[in-house]
């Protein structure tokens, strides 16, 4: 007998495993808001998240433990949106809210990616590259 078939679990016992640690909900983490501070930017996946040189100190204090978290990675280097998601360890929607946060505190930069409509041509990009190497 495996430890899977050995019947329903205990009344009182919980659903997670020891290792787990703590269970913290996203919504708590958020304050139950699913979206950034209205007038937020974006935040695409693969936009670029970077910490300001010198943040309002002040600010910083009145965080909570899953934005310092945010913080210390954009500090440590610029950050996509899905990076920071996955070296917190946090669901991306509750990362887009908390960045949000972060932006409204001005302790953050966001550089969204540029739209495809606004990249040139790649048949204009190959012409400049033989042209190039014409010369």
């Amino acid at each position: 007998m495996t430890p899977l078939d050995s019947g329903p679990p205990p009344p009182g016992s919980r659903w997670y495993d020891a290792d787990a640690g703590p269970l913290v909900r996203p919504y708590a983490m958020t304050g139950g808001r699913t979206r950034p501070a209205a007038g937020a930017v974006r935040f695409d996946l693969i936009a670029l998240v970077a910490a300001v040189p010198e943040p309002p100190a002040a600010e910083e204090t009145l965080l909570g433990p899953e934005h310092r978290t945010l913080l210390a990675l954009c500090r440590a280097g610029t950050q996509s949106v899905a990076d920071l998601a996955a070296e917190s360890d946090l669901p991306v929607g509750v990362v887009r809210v908390l960045l949000g946060d972060l932006l409204e505190a001005a302790l953050v930069t966001v550089h969204r990616p540029v739209p495809a409509a606004e990249l040139p041509d790649e048949e204009i990009l190959r012409e400049v590259i033989h042209g190039l190497r014409a010369l």
